[in-house]
């Protein structure tokens, strides 16, 4: 019992060795901010010892080093979610909210969508705590219905999946104006791949730190999931990769740094089961728990601001917090 106890632990010692090696780095950029803020300091005094040129370059390249060094730490590779937090009890089994991941700091206004098929009625809250304990709220009216739950808002625009048919439609909320659409080609709708719980859950449209994506599955994948990079404006199709996930295996998805995340299920027990990598196309099978409160899964989105899961559980919207692993590597600075 004890090797195999050690067995286990042994792979933790090379993460263990390269915290040591991220450690000695940060202490030696604090060691150069420590001399550079001394030299500007004494260049007061000697102004002439040293070249301004070169004094500025030196400041500029450890600026951009530390400024790489936090873009890093900002995204990593999940290892785990918190135990969930109720925000909300309201509206029917399924449904999706949101925050915007592009509102400026101090706008924290909630975008709420009830139910998943053949509904055009959006519901904006001025605020997370009016969205809380009250119900003010203005309605916004979509031009057409949407279908399943895989909503984004960014930079307070409405991107869905317009009701029985593969169009993404551009919705501007303010000014209720149709921006733009576009098919996603060959895409299935009308439940032919939907997520294991069904609900028109074809097309998830998903927003992180690098920009928006829609998940869906093909015929000409087998019905395996594939996963594409929209442009923000156009929504067209930057690039695409063939997964080799069956979509209607998958419980939910959402996508943290280029990386989608897929539970085993949308039921109790589920856990995340599976990981796909745009940066390196490649996937693993991984064993990350999550707490399924009220047992029935009907959307899942991460939101890269708040580095939160927003989740819509049986009627109730629900908060986890997630938590980011990153090696940092000397080399890459």
């Amino acid at each position: 019992a004890l090797k195999s106890r050690m067995d286990e632990l042994l792979p933790l010692i090379p993460v263990l060795e390269q915290y040591i090696a991220d450690a000695k780095l940060l202490l030696q950029f604090k060691a150069e901010a420590a001399n550079l803020t001394a030299v500007l300091a004494e260049l007061q005094e000697e102004i002439g010892a040293y070249d301004y040129e070169e004094l500025l370059a030196r400041v500029s390249n450890l600026e951009d080093r530390l400024r790489a060094c936090m873009q890093k730490l900002a995204c990593g590779k999940l290892t785990g979610i918190s135990n969930p937090l109720t925000v909300k009890t309201s509206g029917s089994r399924f449904g999706a909210w949101m925050t915007d991941p592009a509102s400026p700091e101090g706008d924290t206004k909630v975008y709420y969508m009830d139910g998943y098929h053949n509904n055009r009625f959006v519901r904006v809250y001025k605020s997370l705590q009016d969205f809380m304990s009250t119900d003010n709220f203005t309605v916004h009216r979509l031009p057409h219905p949407w279908s399943g739950t895989g909503q984004v808002v960014y930079n307070q625009t409405l991107y869905f999946n317009k009701y029985q048919s593969h169009i993404i439609i551009k919705f501007h909320i303010p000014t209720e104006r149709l921006l733009t659409q576009r098919s996603l080609d060959y895409a299935g709708y009308n439940n032919m791949y939907p997520y294991s719980w069904g609900g028109h859950s074809d097309i998830d449209l998903m927003v992180d730190e690098g920009g928006l994506w829609a998940v869906y599955a093909t015929n000409q994948n087998a019905g395996n999931i594939v996963i594409s990079k929209l442009d923000l404006g156009t929504l067209e199709v930057v690039r695409s990769w063939n997964t080799g996930y069956p979509k209607r295996s998958a419980g939910e998805a959402f996508m943290i740094c280029g990386t989608l995340y897929m539970t085993n299920s949308h039921l109790g027990g589920a856990k995340v089961y599976y990981s796909y990598n745009t940066n390196t196309s490649t996937y693993e099978y991984t064993d990350i728990q999550f707490h399924n409160q009220y047992s029935h899964i009907s959307m899942l989105d991460y939101n890269p601001k708040d580095r939160a899961l927003y989740t819509w559980n049986n009627g109730h919207q629900v908060l986890y917090n997630v938590t980011l692993f990153h090696i940092i590597k000397s080399d890459e600075l």
